[in-house]
């Protein structure tokens, strides 16, 4: 057989057997040359607020890594549907990423009549990183110091309650406790947590229900005062902080659950090599300490960990939104 002949045969085998290379293999492939230009990460709330606090501490970090440049766009509307809108339309390869409230973004179906995406099936899981429970706290001004004053004094008083947008994480996580203890208040919808404390701070609003990450350094100037932390026991960081639980609501629970999701185009592989690289910037002593510092506490899960977190929050908050017949459209 000629040179010429061997040729063709060695070029027809191997278009044979290309078709037949295994897709976990093709996506390793991917994986290992992943990213090619910069990666985007799309926080759908405005700066100051809880994911952008994370999301800043592990963009230069996540560079570093991945030999990319890493940026952190700040996309706030709609309860953070917009921002993750527009993660869903990017359909790429890992190179635009959602950071955000993921409890937040899992109430969304349930409060939105009309949501032009369904997170379920349009986003997947790459990696939790943090979680900050929510905090019950009021304007220095407001005479009540425990769960059951604010309660009584809410049905004295017209009392404005700031809640980062109406069907967020924090707004049914305080709809849960007015359930539970009859209290009346007004809610005051925001398009994110840090103008939400802004305004109490400044006493438009008296009382906020707010992640303990993004709210904490303004409670250790004295320029809010907390009533309670929405976590099952006492943190050692503010050990003076009683529970809602131990002030009346048993078992209650709540908080932010900030965690990177990708669009469903992003493969198994590129999930895994992002999810790993987020998870070692995490545990880094700094930021770990840092975050610490401030109220959270890292917690890691992979990306099928966390989308059965993801779908275990849906379900839970679908009660509460029907039992407080919240709608938006």
């Amino acid at each position: 057989m000629d040179s010429s002949k061997r040729r063709l045969l060695g070029a027809g085998a191997a278009l044979c057997v290309a078709p037949w290379i295994p897709a976990w293999a093709r996506a390793a492939t991917n994986a290992d040359k992943w990213p090619t230009r910069p990666v985007r990460i799309i926080v759908p709330y405005p700066p100051g607020g809880s994911s952008d606090i994370i999301g800043r501490l592990v963009a230069p970090r996540l560079s570093e890594a991945l030999g990319q440049t890493v940026v952190v766009e700040n996309k706030p509307g709609a309860n953070g549907n917009l921002g993750a809108g527009l993660v869903v339309q990017s359909n790429d390869d890992g190179h635009t990423v959602l950071l955000c409230d993921v409890g937040a973004l899992a109430i969304s179906p349930s409060v939105y009549t009309k949501l032009s995406f369904d997170p379920s099936k349009d986003l997947r899981g790459v990696s939790m990183l943090a979680y900050s429970p929510h905090v019950l706290a009021v304007h220095p001004d407001v005479k009540a110091r425990t769960l059951g004053e604010i309660v009584e004094l809410s049905k004295k008083e017209r009392l404005n309650f700031a809640v980062t947008a109406i069907g967020s994480a924090p707004h049914l996580a305080a709809v849960a406790v007015q359930q539970a203890t009859g209290a009346k208040w007004e809610y005051v919808p925001y398009k994110g947590g840090s103008q939400a404390v802004t305004d109490t701070i400044g006493g438009q609003t008296q009382v906020i229900m707010n992640g303990l990450l993004a709210t904490l350094p303004h409670i250790k100037a004295g320029k809010l005062r907390a009533i309670a932390i929405s976590k099952s026991e006492r943190m050692s960081l503010v050990p003076d902080i009683p529970t809602i639980a131990e002030q009346g609501v048993k078992g209650f629970e709540s908080g932010t659950w900030q965690g990177v999701m990708g669009p469903t185009a992003v493969n198994d592989a590129i999930a895994a090599k992002l999810a790993g690289e987020l998870a070692r910037i995490v545990n880094l002593p700094e930021v770990k300490a840092q975050l610490n510092e401030q109220g959270a506490e890292v917690v890691v899960k992979d990306p099928a960990q966390l989308m059965t977190f993801f779908n275990g929050e849906r379900e839970r908050w679908a009660k509460v939104v029907k039992s407080a017949d919240i709608r938006l459209d």
